[in-house]
């Protein structure tokens, strides 16, 4: 492709969501994960608030989301990190494909999470 972005096809690489209580857990989970390979970058955005079903009520929290970029099959052992690392009992792991991107940033996730 000439516009400098690859199609997902070439590479598998994704985003993957998790949120967190507290900026202290979401930043050591951070740490944990880039340090180890198993992502190349994790952005922290403060300031959500989940609502959700748990244990029959409907609870509601603030919470900060975790977005994680790594490649497809560092997926695996990303998630049991951070079934290790995090505090809830089911916490929330999903990971969308990046379909394109740009080649040099895609190549970085590459190279951060050999």
């Amino acid at each position: 492709m000439s516009s400098g972005a690859i199609g997902y096809s070439e590479a598998m690489y994704l985003t993957v969501l998790c949120t967190a209580p507290s900026v202290e857990i979401g930043q050591e989970i951070a740490r944990m994960v880039v340090q180890e390979g198993l992502a190349a970058c994790v952005s922290l955005l403060p300031g959500i608030t989940s609502i959700y079903r748990w244990d029959g009520e409907v609870q509601e929290n603030p919470e900060l989301l975790l977005l994680i970029k790594t490649r497809q099959e560092r997926y695996p052992a990303l998630e049991a990190r951070i079934k290790e690392l995090h505090p809830y009992q089911v916490p929330e792991i999903i990971a969308h494909k990046i379909e394109m991107g740009s080649k040099s940033y895609l190549d970085w996730i590459t190279s951060s999470t050999r």
